[in-house]
Parts: C-alpha cells; sequence; structure tokens
C-alpha cells in the first residue's frame, strides 16, 4: 500500500502549486453539477483546466479542506494500484478535510480507474478527471462510468487563446498588419501547444514533446515492434495532408523505401495515433458508410508536429489549421468530412450545410487556383442546397457571386 505520510506531503506540494500557478484562461465553461472527464494530447493543457478550475472554486470561497488534486505521474507514487485510491480519502480527511471535489490527474495510469470513479459517482462527489489515451473512452469503459461523466475533448489553444498567451489584443490585428502577419505565421508554423507558445527555441520544445508522444504514449505504451515504420508513417501522413491516403497504399509507400511493412501493421499503427490523440482522420462523405474507413485524410492535432515532418508545408499547415478548427467547433465524431466525387471540397459540414476551400492565395479570376477552389464550391452547391459557402485565405477577404451563389472569401485570422 501506498504510504499515507508521502500521500500527505504530496497533497500538501499540490496545495502550494496550484495555488501559486499562473493561469492563461482557457476558452471553456464549467458547471458546477456535472462530472469531467478531460481527454487529448500529452501537454495540450488538461492539467491546466484543472488548475484553472481549482483556482475558480478558491476564488469563490473554497478551500483546500474542500478538494484535493493528484496526479498519478507524480514519482513518489511508484506501487500505487486500484486499491490505494481509497486511502487518498483517508489522508485528506485526516488533514482536516471536509468531503472534497477530487481532481484526479493522468488517472489512466491507474490499472482498474474506472470502477473507482464510477463509485465516487455513485457516491454523488464531484470529480474531475484527465487523461491522454483514447482507450480510457472505450466501449466497456464508457459502460462502466454509465454516463455520469461529461466528455471534454481538450486541444491545443485556438487562436484566440494563443493571442492572450502572447500578449495581443484583438484590435491590433485589424490595425498593425505587420504584427497581424507576424502572429498568424507564428500559429500557422509552430501550432498552439500552451508552453510552446511561451518558448524562444519552438522547434526544440516541439521535438521533444513529438519524440514523447512517438515513444512513450505510442511506441512503448503498445509496444511496437517496427518503429522506423512507425517513424515513416508520420512522415508520409505529414506529407499527404491534403489528400486522402489508403493505409494499403501507405504501407506500400513504406516498403518502398527499405522499411518492410504490413497493411496490417499499418492500420494498428494509425489505431495507436488515434488514441494517443495525435492524429485526426476524417471520411470522405461521397463514399457510403462502409467506404468511409478505407480512404481517408489524415490531420495532426497540432501545426507544430507537421513542420517537424515535412518541409515547404505552410499550404498543408493553413489547411490543417482549418481542419482541427472545424474538428474542435463541430465535434470528431462524423460531423466533418471532405468530399471527392467528380469534385473535390476540402471541408463539408452537412449539418451546418457549410462547405469550405482553403487556399493560401486565391489570385484573380484568371488564375487555375481561383478557377479550380471556386468552380469545386459551385459544382458541390448545385448538388447540395448548401448555403455557407467559404474559401479561407491567409489574408484575402471579399465576396464572390456566380450563378445565383455567393462564396465568402476570408482570411484565416479572421474566420479563427
Amino acid at each position: 500500500m501506498v504510504n499515507k505520510d508521502i500521500l500527505k506531503r504530496i497533497l500538501e506540494d499540490n496545495r502550494e502549486m496550484v495555488s501559486n500557478m499562473k493561469i492563461i484562461k482557457r476558452n471553456i465553461s464549467f458547471n458546477d453539477e456535472m462530472r469531467y472527464v478531460f481527454v487529448g494530447v500529452r501537454r495540450s493543457g488538461k492539467s491546466f483546466l484543472m488548475f484553472q478550475r481549482m483556482q475558480q472554486l478558491l476564488a469563490q470561497g473554497h478551500t483546500w479542506d474542500d478538494m484535493l488534486y493528484i496526479n498519478f505521474e507524480e514519482d513518489r507514487l511508484w506501487g500505487f494500484d486500484v486499491h490505494d485510491f481509497d486511502t487518498i480519502l483517508d489522508v485528506h480527511k485526516e488533514m482536516g478535510g471536509n468531503r472534497p471535489i477530487l481532481f484526479l490527474d493522468e488517472i489512466q495510469n491507474i490499472e482498474g480507474w474506472e470502477k473507482f470513479a464510477r463509485r465516487l459517482a455513485d457516491q454523488k462527489y464531484m470529480v474531475y478527471i484527465t487523461g491522454s489515451n483514447a482507450k480510457m473512452l472505450s466501449s466497456d469503459i464508457a459502460t462502466t462510468l454509465g454516463g455520469r461523466y461529461v466528455i471534454k475533448n481538450v486541444y491545443p489553444y485556438d487562436f484566440s487563446e494563443y493571442l492572450v498567451a502572447n500578449g495581443v489584443e484583438i484590435d491590433d490585428l485589424y490595425f498593425d498588419i505587420e504584427k497581424r502577419h507576424g502572429i498568424i505565421n507564428d500559429y500557422i508554423k509552430n501550432g498552439g501547444f500552451p508552453e510552446c507558445a511561451a518558448y524562444d527555441s519552438k522547434k526544440e520544445y516541439l521535438f521533444s514533446l513529438y519524440q514523447k508522444i512517438f515513444l512513450g504514449d505510442i511506441a512503448l505504451r503498445n509496444k511496437v515492434e517496427n518503429a522506423n515504420a512507425l517513424r515513416m508513417m508520420f512522415v508520409k501522413m505529414a506529407e499527404s495532408v491534403m489528400q486522402p491516403i489508403a493505409l494499403t497504399r501507405l504501407s506500400n509507400m513504406i516498403s518502398s523505401i527499405g522499411v518492410k511493412t504490413s497493411k496490417n501493421t499499418i492500420i494498428n499503427y494509425a489505431g495507436y495515433a488515434r488514441d494517443a490523440f495525435l492524429i485526426l482522420p476524417m471520411s470522405n462523405f461521397a463514399d457510403n458508410v462502409s467506404e468511409r474507413e478505407t480512404n481517408q485524410k489524415y490531420y495532426f492535432i497540432d501545426n507544430g508536429i507537421i513542420g517537424l515532418l515535412s518541409t515547404d508545408c505552410l499550404t498543408a499547415q493553413l489547411e490543417n489549421l482549418v481542419a482541427v478548427s472545424l474538428i474542435r467547433r463541430h465535434g470528431m465524431d462524423g460531423n466533418v468530412y471532405f468530399y471527392n466525387y467528380n469534385v473535390e471540397v476540402d471541408f463539408v459540414i452537412p449539418e451546418k450545410e457549410m462547405a469550405i476551400q482553403v487556399s493560401f492565395a486565391l489570385g484573380d479570376e484568371e488564375s487555375e487556383t481561383y478557377r479550380r477552389e471556386v468552380g469545386a464550391l459551385v459544382k458541390l452547391a448545385k448538388r447540395f442546397p448548401y448555403k455557407d459557402l467559404k474559401i479561407i485565405t491567409f489574408d484575402e477577404e471579399y465576396t464572390i457571386d456566380i450563378d445565383n451563389i455567393t462564396i465568402s472569401v476570408v482570411p484565416i485570422w479572421k474566420w479563427l
């Protein structure tokens, strides 16, 4: 069993740490009557959401007698197992605490955690949980939790949060073109991992984080035997962000450069990457349901990762940024698609009657890019009754009226 004195020191240390933590408020609201599970890629800010919530409660008059925070990646918890969970409650009580609101960080490290979480809910405790592995939300665990928790997907900073982190006012974007171009360029190229926003050496931070995700959350956790194939899979996915790519073809591409692998291996590796929230698959709306899993686009959770894996990729990063933003807004469970059937459109959201093209620079009416992007939306709009048609660019803004169809050309910074 875990030592009670060690647990007491951990809880005391955490109280001081959380109270003194400088927080950049995220654009996520909480309901006092809900229990939450925060899930997302490593370093997306899940723990800081807990810190934000605890500081809110302290500001509202709660004290540390009313809550406790513990991180299960804490090295002093070596040997902790499912039988030790109740000891946390005992120690909190021995420290003079009341019935606590529990904040349980990276709880997926403890096998059997979901049964404890269910019991807490049954006993009417208020609980906040984080985890970095999508397997936390498998059907078995979801059944065990029994609908008692609200799932919150946590992403790296959105653009408004990134502006706050960098001390940039929204008005600056409208009146200072140089500052606007600088901040949006930085966000497109380096992404929005919260800690990365404060780093001067962003590539160094991103490489270190990618290695932790690659090695710890994917390779080691899943006992990957062919790390070279896994590495090349991510490189090829990054190089193919703007195009659908079948996993069979991906396997052949990897094998053709001397890294032997099989389709089933690549299917497994892609699944591991999804579980670690590193990649976000997107299906073709024109395919039937049975075909949608076989020829997908693969986007990355953060643009900074693409910059590590690919070169001359600014256009791909722009599309990736739009993809992640749409998934963030509309959900990752079959609400956002691309469309490819006689016409190619980057994104469609059928429920919103929305279609979006992404083009770094559209050009004038005579340019090939203009004709391709506009023509695709016009063809789609004649087949489907979509009214919200956009082309997102780096910095162009105007309206196109053609064949009784209106298309808004919007700069990425304003759309974000």
